[in-house]
C-alpha cells in the first residue's frame, strides 16, 4: 500500500473509527516496519487476524523491531495478541523481549503467557518508587515569556486576562471570591507553538513549569498509573504557584467509549478526580494541556471546572511567518538581503515547524553548492527559492479534518475561533 492510500485510511479512521479499518491500518504499518504505529491501532481491533496477515506480523517481530519500543509497549503488544486469541504470537513476543533483555522476566508474566519457569532465574521487579515520582524537579523545565512567542497576539491577550492576571494578583481575585488556577486546553495543528505558548505562560506567571510526559504516568501494572498521577498532582499542590503541562492530552483523556480495557477508563476517572474532585484543592495550580485532536477528548474534561478554557493555536500569519524565518536564520552565514516578507507571503498555511524546515532546506541547498563548487557559499535568496519549490505545508490535512467538526459538531461554540480562521483564509 502506498503512502497516499495509507494517509487516506488514517483520515477515514479519524472520521469514523472502526475495528475492521484498524486491522487494515495495522497490517499496513507492519509492512512499513513501523511497529509502534501499528500498536496505536491494534488496541481498536476486536477479532483475530487472518492467517495471511498473521504471517506478516510473525515476520515483523524481531529483537530489532521490538528494541524500538519501550518495555510498557512491548508488554501491551503481547497482551493485545493474547486478547485477540493469537497466543503463539503473544508468547513469541514475550520470549524474544526477555531473551534480549528488553523487558524484565517475572513469574506473573510467565504465567500470563504460559511460559515455563523451570530452571530459569527470575528477575526481581521493583514496584514504582513514588519518592521519585513526586520529585517534580526532574520534570522542571526552564520557562520563557511572551516576547519569545511570535504572533498569536489575540490568544496571548486572552491568556494574560484569564490566566496570568489571577496568578499575579491573587488578593484582588480573592476579594471577589474568584478561583486562581484551573485548566486550559490548547489545540491546533501540529508544529504551531502550543508547547512554547505553555512555557511562556508559566514564565509570565512566575510559576514553576512541570512538563509531564505520558511515559511518566502510564505504567504496565494495574493501579500504578493512577497512583503516579495522584502523586504528581499532590506535589504540584504543595509547590504553588505551579503549572502542570500535559502534551498529547488524548493519550490520558481520550473518549471512554473508544477504550478497550478498564485500566484506561480508570486513568481517565483518576484524572477527572484530580482536576476537581470532592477532596482536591487546586488553588494556585494551573493545568495546561495541548492536543491536535480536541474532538477525541472525553467530554467530561471539557466542562466548567476542568479544561473549561480552550484556545485555538492557528498557523502563524504573514508577519509572524516572516519573523519566524528571520529568527531561524540568526547566526547563519548570509549573503545579501533575504526577502523574508516575500517568502512569508508565499508560505500561507505553513506551521512554525514547516518554516523551520524550510530554513533547513535552504541551508542544505547552500551546503550542497559549497561541496559541488568547493568554495564557501553563504545562504542567499535563491537558496530559499529552490527550497520553497520542494516544501509543502503540513497543516492542510488537519484543517480539512477540523473544518467538518467546526461546522457540524460545534457544541456550545467550541470551534468558533476555528470557523473565524477558516472564513478569513477562504478555507
Amino acid at each position: 500500500m502506498d503512502d497516499a492510500a495509507l494517509q487516506g485510511l488514517l483520515a477515514a479512521f479519524k472520521a469514523a473509527p472502526s475495528a475492521e479499518l484498524a486491522k487494515v491500518i495495522c497490517v499496513s504499518q507492519v509492512n512499513k516496519g513501523d511497529i509502534e504505529q501499528a500498536l496505536v491501532y491494534l488496541v481498536y481491533v476486536e477479532s483475530p487476524f487472518s492467517k495471511e496477515n498473521m504471517e506478516k506480523w510473525e515476520n515483523a517481530f524481531t529483537s530489532g523491531t521490538l528494541a524500538a519500543l519501550n518495555s510498557s509497549n512491548i508488554s501491551t503488544l503481547a497482551s493485545e495478541f493474547l486478547r485477540l486469541q493469537h497466543e503463539d504470537i503473544a508468547k513469541d513476543i514475550y520470549r524474544t523481549a526477555v531473551d534480549n533483555d528488553l523487558i524484565p522476566r517475572t513469574s506473573e508474566l510467565d504465567s500470563l503467557f504460559s511460559v515455563s519457569t523451570e530452571s530459569v532465574k527470575l528477575r526481581v521487579v521493583e514496584k514504582v518508587d513514588f519518592e521519585s515520582v513526586t520529585d517534580l524537579s526532574r520534570y522542571r523545565q526552564a520557562t520563557t515569556n511572551f516576547s519569545d512567542v511570535v504572533g498569536l497576539h489575540k490568544i496571548k491577550k486572552q491568556i494574560s486576562k484569564k490566566i496570568i492576571l489571577p496568578l499575579q494578583k491573587p488578593s484582588l481575585f480573592q476579594r471577589f471570591k474568584k478561583k486562581v488556577g484551573g485548566g486550559v486546553l490548547l489545540f491546533g495543528p501540529p508544529g504551531c507553538g502550543k508547547t512554547l505558548l505553555a512555557r511562556a505562560t508559566a514564565g509570565e506567571c512566575n510559576a514553576s513549569f512541570f512538563n509531564i510526559e505520558i511515559s511518566d504516568v502510564l505504567d504496565m501494572y494495574i493501579g500504578e498509573s493512577e497512583q503516579k498521577l495522584h502523586a504528581i498532582f499532590e506535589k504540584a499542590r504543595a509547590e504553588t504557584p505551579s503549572v502542570l503541562f500535559f502534551d498529547e492530552l488524548e493519550a490520558l483523556a481520550g473518549k471512554r467509549e473508544h477504550t478497550r480495557n478498564s485500566s484506561s477508563s480508570n486513568i481517565i476517572s483518576q484524572f477527572l478526580t484530580e482536576l476537581d474532585g470532592f477532596s482536591q484543592n487546586n488553588e494556585g495550580v494551573l493545568v495546561l494541556a495541548s492536543t491536535n485532536v480536541p474532538w477525541a477528548i472525553d467530554p467530561a474534561f471539557l466542562r466548567p471546572g476542568r479544561f473549561d478554557r480552550m484556545f485555538f493555536v492557528p498557523p502563524p500569519d504573514k508577519d509572524a511567518r516572516a519573523a519566524i524565518l528571520e529568527h531561524h536564520m540568526k547566526e547563519r552565514p548570509v549573503k545579501g538581503d533575504i526577502s523574508y516578507p516575500r517568502f512569508a507571503s508565499q508560505t500561507s498555511g505553513y506551521s512554525g515547524a514547516d518554516l523551520a524546515n524550510l530554513v533547513e532546506m535552504a541551508v542544505d541547498e547552500a551546503i550542497d553548492e559549497s561541496i559541488t563548487r568547493e568554495v564557501d557559499i553563504h545562504i542567499e535568496d535563491r537558496h530559499f527559492k529552490d527550497a520553497l519549490i520542494e516544501s509543502r505545508p503540513t497543516t492542510a490535512e488537519w484543517l480539512t479534518t477540523v473544518r467538518n467538526y467546526a461546522r457540524y459538531a460545534n457544541d456550545g461554540g467550541r470551534y468558533n475561533d476555528v470557523l473565524d480562521f477558516l472564513k478569513a483564509h477562504g478555507k
